[in-house]
């Protein structure tokens, strides 16, 4: 019996022996792969982790020195930039040593009131009619058709001493639609120096009907400063063409030689404005997907970077042109287009006047730009047509420390943000935007030891997936191998 025993024991090792042997060599080949892997990790990251090199460099011109200098950043710098949002800037100074910088977009516009101002008629009153009598006018009145004219009253003679003034503000059918209503009256006069005079208002529309318009006073004082006057009457909502302003005391009041009607309109003033590009057109470059059959209607536009994009047009030097056109964008030669805006261009002569189609308005980024012309339209000339686009550029302000003079770098797609908020390097921004210093950017210029490293980088990025991909077929390929021995073994035993 225990010979059976021993025989079966013997005839049961063997295969177990193999699946042992198998399970180990499974065991360093599963650990070959994960030190592989680790090690390709592990470079990976130290070359992550590595101090960021920057391939390209510029010198900063500081024309205006200040504490805080303000650098208007060219298309060449998103150009040169790697990252989005221009994150791997640095400014630099004359040893390498950081300059604390932040970035400045382009301040929205602000809406601002300007003032319209025009002459108004003005005569003066005559004497104060007794109680319970319409006041005489000084004025006629005369319709023709639609058009009312005004002129002095043949009666109506210069008083001394006069109690008051009547002011035509013109008549309201020849203003334009959008013509803001009048505001209040400016009065200019001729003395005395000092003078204190209060006065009632009263308007009317057609010189019977009259309704109070409020009171107010003109004032004129002497300083050592200068005189200080309040010279303005102001005017009701609604008020109608003319305007009769009574002296409460004539004795008091000023020689009024001349008013200004004034109206305040409502604009918005960009405080930054968008720069203006122009870029001819060049050949569309062939990434990895491949050109289409619009590529051979459409004019291409390297912009040079990645811009912030707010207006586009083309522009013709000569001729009568109109080019119905889609206009599509992409950020990098590997993507697709996407469509980014349509409309019409045109250049129109007429004798020797000039009309010019208005730029399309838009809010996009973009490095490349295709016009494609409507099929129904004629072919775009690439030697006559020109792009010109409005971009809002940031700017850049950093402060004046360090050793001059200083350096912009970029070129760094692993170097983290470099910027600081704008508030926190420039305390009370707002007040100190009118005292910053100016600069300009010089030539770019490559750093040779930084292009070799960044290629070489690419180089092995490219090749890393295809060693990862190696190290894991040498894997299955290796336990593949062990299955088969030991189902041989099997099969033999």
């Amino acid at each position: 019996m225990r010979r059976i025993d021993d025989s079966m024991a013997e005839g049961w090792g063997a295969p177990r022996l193999a699946t042992r042997f198998a399970m180990q060599v499974a065991l360093r080949v599963i650990a070959w792969i994960c030190l592989t892997a680790g090690l390709l990790l592990a470079a990976t990251l130290h070359a992550q982790a590595a101090e960021p090199a920057f391939r390209y460099s510029a010198p900063i011109a500081v024309q205006q020195p200040a504490a805080f200098v303000q650098l208007p950043l060219p298309p060449s710098a998103y150009g040169r930039s790697r990252q989005p949002g221009l994150h791997d800037l640095r400014v630099v100074d004359a040893r390498g040593e950081r300059v604390p910088f932040a970035l400045l977009a382009p301040r929205v516009a602000e809406a601002q009131e300007v003032e319209l101002l025009r002459d108004a008629a003005m005569y003066p009153l005559p004497r104060r009619p007794a109680a319970g009598k319409p006041w005489p006018s000084p004025v006629e009145v005369v319709v023709q058709g639609e058009r009312i004219s005004v002129k002095r009253s043949g009666g109506a003679a210069v008083v001394v001493g006069s109690p008051g003034w009547l002011f035509d503000l013109g008549d309201p059918k020849e203003r334009r639609t959008d013509d803001p209503p009048p505001q209040s009256l400016r009065l200019r006069w001729s003395g005395p120096a000092e003078f204190s005079a209060p006065f009632d208002l009263e308007t009317s529309d057609d010189l019977r009907s009259w309704r109070a318009a409020g009171s107010g006073q003109l004032m004129a004082l002497a300083s050592a400063t200068g005189p200080l006057t309040q010279p303005g009457v102001a005017l009701p909502g609604g008020v109608g063409r003319f305007v009769r302003l009574v002296w409460a005391d004539a004795s008091s009041a000023p020689a009024i030689t001349g008013a200004q009607v004034i109206a305040a309109r409502q604009r918005r003033v960009a405080l930054d404005a968008p720069s203006e590009l122009p870029f001819s057109a060049s050949p569309e470059p062939v990434g990895k997907i491949a050109l289409d059959d619009a590529s051979k209607r459409a004019l291409h536009f390297d912009l040079g970077g990645v811009l912030p994009l707010v207006q586009l047009e083309l522009q013709w030097t000569s001729g009568t042109r109109v080019a119905p056109v889609r206009v599509q964008g992409r950020q990098h030669v590997d993507e697709p287009w996407r469509e980014i805006t349509s409309g019409v261009f045109y250049r129109l002569e007429r004798g020797t006047s000039v009309s010019q189609s208005p730029p399309l308005v838009l809010q996009t980024s973009a490095r490349y730009l295709r016009v494609l012309p409507d099929e129904r339209a004629a072919l775009l000339d690439a030697g006559a047509t020109r792009l010109v686009v409005h971009a809002a550029l940031a700017s850049l302000v950093f402060a004046a420390q360090g050793q001059a003079p200083f350096a912009l770098l970029a070129g760094a797609a692993d170097a983290p943000p470099g910027a600081l908020p704008a508030n926190t390097l420039v305390p009370a921004i707002d007040d100190e935007r009118p005292r910053f210093g100016r600069a300009t950017l010089g030539e770019w210029t490559e750093v040779a030891t930084v292009a070799r490293q960044a290629e070489a980088a690419e180089r092995q990025a490219a090749l890393r997936p295809w060693l990862l991909w190696a190290v894991l077929l040498i894997g299955v390929a290796g336990l593949g191998f062990m299955v088969w021995r030991l189902a041989r073994g099997r099969a033999g035993g």
